[in-house]
């Protein structure tokens, strides 16, 4: 079964001058694969995959180019033009993604990205884009999770307490500002860990499991910052936490760690006004 706005994988049925045929089963009969997007040494009855999604005149058509997402994920994607049908995104193909009016939140303005949802429209089947990304976040079922497991996360909101991370493409979670360690651009994607799953089934995540590993990160940002300030700053371990977190945007206890860390590395040398790089 062909799946549109998704990768699949096809058998080539025919080859002709402008490309190849693929086999798109009952419903699809032969897709066609255009010329210029044809692998190298590829014959009749090979396997191939390809990205099925429709062209300009609403044709459904293959390539072997990839998009920047697949129906069902999630997106950080740039709007290249507005106009009566609605704004048309970037993904990443030849022919921009649709975001339309009533699945907009707000007006998009062109030039500027947004987090959307991929999925197919219900009434042209085409893949269309959606800025209400909480409608496809499921907040019920969390069987899937379990604190410590490894998942995938994007970068979808700043809120007081820290970042919305979309969990998977399928849930929400919390990134408490007091995980973060170094700035988290809009839309961003990473790779994060279960925090806790809460009594009100909320989740919080987190960007290491172990203190090594963060204080590792620590150590990292705070030779950066050195090499950039000529090798000095006028930092130590008994500064006021609020100059720690403007610096580095960690709390004084994880700074002092790091510190200590460095120290015993003979990698800076800590005096009364500051630390210098050795």
């Amino acid at each position: 079964m062909v799946s549109i706005g998704k990768i699949n994988t096809l058998r080539i049925v025919k080859e002709v001058d402008f490309g190849i045929y693929l086999d798109g089963g009952k419903e699809y009969c032969e897709i066609l694969l255009p010329i210029r997007y044809v692998p190298k040494n590829v014959q009749t009855d090979d396997d191939i995959e390809v990205f099925i999604y429709f062209d300009s005149e609403d044709r459904i058509i293959a390539t072997t180019e990839a998009p920047y997402a697949q129906v069902g994920e999630f997106a950080f994607l740039e709007v290249v033009d507005v106009n009566n049908t609605g704004a048309f995104m970037n993904w990443g193909l030849m022919k921009d993604l649709l975001l339309p009016y009533d699945e907009q939140t707000h007006r998009p303005e062109v030039g500027k990205s947004y987090v959307v949802y991929i999925l197919q429209d219900g009434t042209t089947g085409r893949p269309i884009a959606s800025m209400k990304i909480r409608d496809f976040l499921d907040d019920e079922s969390l069987n899937e999770f379990k604190v410590g497991q490894e998942v995938s996360l994007m970068s979808a909101n700043k809120t007081d307490l820290g970042y919305q991370m979309i969990i998977n493409n399928t849930h929400v979670g919390l990134l408490h500002q007091h995980e973060v360690i170094r700035s988290i651009k809009h839309g961003e994607k990473f790779q994060g860990f279960i925090q806790n799953i809460r009594e009100d089934r909320k989740i919080d995540v987190c960007l290491h499991l172990k203190p090594s590993e963060k204080t590792a990160e620590i150590t990292d940002l705070i030779l950066y910052k050195l090499k950039a300030n000529g090798g000095f700053l006028n930092l130590h371990d008994k500064s006021d936490p609020k100059d720690i977190q403007k610096t580095f945007g960690i709390s004084k206890g994880m700074f002092k760690k790091a510190l200590g860390a460095l120290y015993k590395q003979k990698k800076i040398s800590i005096t009364s006004d500051g630390i210098r790089l050795l």
